[in-house]
């Protein structure tokens, strides 16, 4: 890889040219030995699963709380006599953060490493549960829930990288695979909380179990998550060296030289600029944000729709009725880790191919059929006031969805992009959590002034435009690299 193209995002593999000047023969390189176990790609296959579920945990446990409170909305409002778009707020501030957060932790991971900024996430992220627990007015609220989404993304902005650093690409789509379903369920599982614990004690106890479950997390991970960035690992070695020889000049190959400002700005650029001139990552983002506007959109409608007739569920069963996503996230979740590599050695052995990143989009057509028909699915059978359970149906297949989409276009853009992958990983998280972020602050007029039938067909609509993207891209996607390719 050229100095010009060196990627400042996770997923990047920790090799950048290195210039020594005239006086190489005088510099020793730091690297690491062949077999070496200090190197986390050496590392045993069970202590790298153990490092991805910590990650995950992260990438879960904080996200979390980003829908948490909208079974609470009610409560909120009642108590600080704000109305329900103020509310909203703490929501759409907490999701767009998640967006923004992984611009500036990426960088900060390829500065610092990637245990010191999960753990400097987890610590403020942790302290900042008091603040929002004892929050006096609606405005505290709303400003320490938006800090919390930011230190919240650390997960989102760094799991990737830490799975690239431990597995080869032949190795990682089960491992990505497996992570990814944490920060995506997250969402369903926080109000399925909140439904609950509301109904038995004071919603300020929602901040209080954040605190919590991410402190115990954070003493975990102190523990037992180590470093998994090669040159971070190699500069600690590298320091050792130098204060047991300190006549030698050592340096690490790949280590780079440019200030953490210009680390920041090119990841937030970089992936800016992917976003706008890759029809591919524009496309998918786009869907990407669709789904996630439809996800917090529904979330925040959640109570309004289960506590009224015919329904009239008590605060409890709406939570469970979070389930509902759940369930086909989880299932479908299995069945796309256990099969997205066999699918794409069919379709590679199809094709008389090696392989190439377009064959992991198959599974993507299934979540791409499955989406429009649970947004029509969901929002009529609401609309006519069908028995709880036909809805409910609509929720599984609308959770199935997701992760067929979801799972498939980020595998996709890990082999696609390589390099600058992590920038198109990048770009989908920012777009999907902005427009997931505003959009649910509309919609709820949306719904009063159509109904739930027609405003879900509103996305389910679009669902239907954006449906074909997976197979033209499965057709298409190579010619469209190669006519559009990306020097980041």
């Amino acid at each position: 890889m050229s100095p010009g193209r060196d990627e400042q995002q996770p997923l990047l593999s920790n090799s950048e040219s290195y210039s020594h000047g005239q006086n190489d023969t005088h510099k020793q390189k730091v690297d690491f030995e062949e077999d070496d176990p200090e190197n986390p790609q050496n590392w045993p296959v069970y202590w790298k699963y153990a490092v991805v579920f910590q990650v995950s945990m992260i990438a879960f446990f904080l996200p979390l709380t980003s829908s948490m409170y909208a079974p609470v909305a009610d409560n909120i409002g009642t108590e600080y006599g704000a109305d329900d778009q103020i509310v909203l707020l703490n929501q759409s501030g907490y999701v767009c953060m998640l967006g923004i957060g992984p611009l500036l932790w990426a960088p900060m991971s390829e500065t610092f490493g990637r245990r010191t900024i999960y753990l400097l996430g987890l610590v403020i992220f942790t302290l900042i549960q008091i603040p929002i627990a004892l929050a006096p007015d609606i405005e505290t609220f709303v400003i320490f829930r938006t800090l919390s989404g930011f230190f919240g993304s650390v997960g989102v902005g760094n799991g990737g990288g830490s799975i690239s650093d431990m597995f080869g690409s032949r190795d990682r789509s089960k491992a990505v695979g497996f992570y990814m379903i944490w920060p995506l369920l997250a969402p369903t599982i926080g109000p399925l909380i909140g439904g609950i614990m509301v109904d038995h004690v004071n919603w300020h106890y929602l901040s209080w179990f954040n605190l919590v479950t991410s402190g115990i997390l954070l003493v975990a991970c102190y523990f037992f998550l180590h470093e998994t960035r090669a040159i971070t690992i190699l500069q600690h070695k590298k320091h050792e060296l130098e204060k047991e020889d300190s006549g030698t000049e050592y340096y690490i190959k790949g280590d780079s030289q440019k200030s953490f400002t210009f680390k920041v700005t090119g990841n937030a650029t970089r992936a800016l600029k992917i976003l706008f001139t890759q029809p591919i990552v524009l496309t998918m983002s786009i869907y990407q944000a669709l789904i996630f506007s439809t996800m917090y959109s529904l979330y925040a409608q959640y109570t309004s729709i289960w506590t009224k007739p015919p329904y009239q569920f008590t605060k409890t069963e709406v939570g469970f009725a979070y389930l509902g996503p759940a369930i086909g996230f989880v299932l479908t979740s299995i069945i796309v880790i256990l099969s997205i590599d066999k699918v794409y050695d069919w379709a590679a052995k199809r094709n008389d191919s090696d392989g190439q990143p377009e064959y992991r989009l198959p599974l993507a057509n299934v979540g791409a059929l499955l989406l429009p028909v649970s947004l029509f699915w969901f929002g009529w059978t609401v609309e006519k006031g069908l028995h709880w359970s036909i809805p409910l149906i609509g929720t599984v297949l609308f959770g199935a969805s997701q992760v067929g989409i979801f799972n498939t276009v980020q595998t996709y853009y890990i082999d696609a992009y390589a390099s600058n992958a992590a920038s198109a990983l990048a770009a989908g998280s920012f777009l999907r959590s902005i427009v997931g972020a505003i959009v649910p602050l509309f919609v709820g007029k949306m719904f009063d002034k159509l109904g739930y039938g027609w405003g879900m067909s509103v996305f389910g609509a679009i669902a239907v435009l954006l449906m074909p993207a997976p197979l033209l891209f499965y057709w298409f996607g190579k010619r469209l690299r190669e006519s559009y390719p990306f020097e980041g």
